[in-house]
C-alpha cells in the first residue's frame, strides 16, 4: 500500500510538473514569458464586497444596486472594509450597439452604467462589473468580450468600473491562458486601476498562472449554498495555498452567508475558512434584509482583520484526525491565527501541537477567540486542544509572550 500511495503521489507531481511547463509555453507562445502583464497596484488585501449572483442571479436591476450600496453603507459593512458593489451576468442587452459597444438593459439599468458608477461612488464605494472570457457570457443573455477587449476595457474604464469578474463562457476553443492575458492588457491599456477576478472555475489550474495576469483566480466550480458545496470548495482552493500573495489570491467563489441553505454554525465555519485563507469576502445574499446573525457574521471585525492582514499568507491545513481539522496562517507581529473545524457529527477536542504550527516547543502564547471576542485567561504552551461542536468551528489568534 505504501508502495502504492508513493506511485500515485509521483504521478502526480509528475503531471502537477508537465501541466506547468505546459501553462508556461503558452504564456511565452504570447511573448509574456514569466513576466506580470497586470501591475495595477490594486487588491494588496483580498477584495471585500457584494455581488449580485448568488441572491438574484439575473433579476437585478439598479434599484437593487442603489440600494445594497445604501445598505453596506447602513450597517457599517463598509467601514470594515466592504467596497465593492459587483453586477454579475444580465446587465446588458442582448446585442451591442452599431459602433460594438455594450449596452446597458434598458429594461433594469434605465440610467446607465455610468450613472449608477457615479452613485456608488459617492457613497464612497466601487463599481464592479461581469463579461466573459467567450462570445456570450454564461446565461447568454449579453455579448462576451471575446474578440472585443480593448474596446470593452475602454467602456468599462469610461464608466468608472473598478472591478471586473471575467467569466469562462461559450469561447472559441483556445485556451485560458490565452484569452484571458488578453484583457490583461486592454485592462491596463486603459489606466484605470481595475481589479481583475479570473473566473475559469480552476479549468486550468489558474493559482499556476493567474498571479502574472489577474488580482484574483476562481480554483473551483461555483458553490452552491449547502454544507457540503461550501467544504469541498474549501478543499480544493487550500492545495494552491502557496501561489496566494499581495495582489493575488486564490478565489474559491463568493459567500453564501444569509441564503439560508446552512445553520448559523456552518456560516460561521464558511465565514471563518475564507478569512484564515485570504479568500475575497463577496457577499452574496440581499443585504437590504439581512438578519441580525448575518450581519454578525459578516461583520466580525476580528475575523475580517485575519483576512486582511497585510502579510497576506493563506492558511493551510495544518493537521488532520478524521473529520476533525487545525488550520493555520502566520500574521503579523509574530502571531498566528488558527482555526478548528469539526465536520463531524459529534463534538471532538481538536489538538494544536506546536510544532503542527511552526512555534518552536518552549514558546508561551497568549490566545485570542474570536467569536467569543474575550482573551482566554488562560495561556498555552506545547499544544491547545478546544472542543468543538459538530459542523461548527472555533477560531483564534495566538500571540507570542515568552
Amino acid at each position: 500500500m505504501k508502495r502504492y500511495l508513493a506511485s500515485q503521489l509521483l504521478i502526480s507531481l509528475l503531471l502537477l510538473i508537465s501541466f506547468s511547463v505546459s501553462a508556461s509555453r503558452f504564456l511565452r507562445s504570447e511573448n509574456d514569458t514569466r513576466r506580470n502583464l497586470l501591475t495595477n497596484g490594486v487588491g494588496r488585501t483580498p477584495p471585500m464586497g457584494w455581488n449580485s449572483w448568488n441572491h438574484f442571479w439575473c433579476g437585478i436591476n439598479e434599484t437593487i444596486v442603489r440600494e445594497t450600496a445604501d445598505a453596506l453603507v447602513s450597517t457599517g459593512l463598509s467601514k470594515l472594509g466592504y467596497e465593492y458593489v459587483n453586477l454579475d451576468d444580465c446587465w446588458a442587452e442582448l446585442n451591442r450597439d452599431s459602433e460594438g459597444n455594450f449596452v446597458a438593459r434598458k429594461s433594469t439599468f434605465p440610467s446607465g452604467i455610468k450613472a449608477l458608477a457615479d452613485y456608488v461612488h459617492s457613497k464612497g464605494l466601487k463599481l464592479g462589473i461581469y463579461s466573459s472570457a467567450g462570445y456570450k457570457t454564461c446565461t447568454q443573455t449579453q455579448p462576451g468580450s471575446l474578440g472585443y477587449e480593448e474596446r470593452d476595457a475602454m467602456t468599462f474604464a469610461s464608466w468608472g468600473i473598478d472591478y471586473l469578474k471575467y467569466d469562462n463562457c461559450f469561447f472559441d476553443g483556445t485556451k485560458p491562458i490565452v484569452r484571458y492575458p488578453k484583457m490583461t492588457r486592454a485592462l491596463m491599456k486603459t489606466g484605470r486601476p481595475i481589479f481583475y477576478s479570473l473566473c475559469e472555475w480552476g479549468d486550468m489550474h489558474p493559482a499556476l498562472w493567474g498571479d502574472r495576469v489577474g488580482n484574483s483566480w476562481r480554483n473551483t466550480m461555483d458553490i452552491v449554498d449547502n454544507w457540503d458545496s461550501m467544504v469541498s470548495r474549501a478543499d480544493a482552493n487550500e492545495v494552491y495555498a502557496e501561489y496566494a500573495r499581495p495582489g493575488g489570491w486564490n478565489d474559491p467563489d463568493m459567500l453564501e452567508i444569509g441564503n439560508g441553505g446552512m445553520t448559523n454554525d456552518e456560516y460561521i465555519v464558511h465565514f471563518s475558512i475564507w478569512a484564515i485563507s485570504k479568500a475575497p469576502l463577496i457577499i452574496g445574499c440581499d443585504l437590504r434584509s439581512a438578519s441580525n446573525e448575518t450581519l454578525a457574521i459578516l461583520g466580525n471585525k476580528e475575523v475580517i482583520d485575519v483576512n486582511q492582514d497585510p502579510l497576506g499568507v493563506q492558511a493551510k491545513k495544518v493537521r488532520m484526525i478524521g473529520d476533525c481539522e487545525v488550520w493555520a496562517a502566520p500574521l503579523t507581529g509574530y502571531r498566528m491565527a488558527v482555526l478548528f473545524v469539526n465536520r463531524a457529527l459529534f463534538a471532538y477536542g481538536i489538538p494544536a501541537h506546536w510544532d503542527d504550527l511552526g512555534l518552536p516547543q518552549d514558546t508561551v502564547v497568549q490566545v485570542r477567540d474570536l467569536w467569543k471576542h474575550e482573551t482566554l485567561k488562560k495561556t498555552y504552551k506545547n499544544k491547545f486542544e478546544p472542543t468543538i461542536a459538530s459542523h461548527a468551528c472555533k477560531m483564534f489568534v495566538l500571540t507570542p509572550i515568552s
